[in-house]
């Protein structure tokens, strides 16, 4: 993902995490409402950025995890 899809998941998830302590410290309804559909019209448009991210990768699903391959697991045995 290029540093742009980055931005867009980052600020999804502070304004959700926002929408969560506005709710816990019992801020107006109205407010609460507003943020969290504000929210949701963010998490489609993070998802349309990903989902449209110029990334290409050499992994494949015989890779497994990014940061920890069977294929290394199985020489250290």
């Amino acid at each position: 993902m290029k540093d742009s899809a980055y931005f867009y998941v980052a600020l999804t998830t502070l304004v959700l995490v926002t929408v969560t302590i506005m709710a816990a410290m019992n801020f107006p309804f109205n407010w609460v409402f507003y943020v969290t559909v504000l929210g949701q019209v963010l998490v489609v448009f993070m998802v349309y950025k990903v989902l449209k991210d110029k990334y290409s990768t050499t992994k494949t699903f015989e890779d497994f995890y990014e940061d920890h391959p069977i294929g290394q697991q199985e020489h250290y045995r």
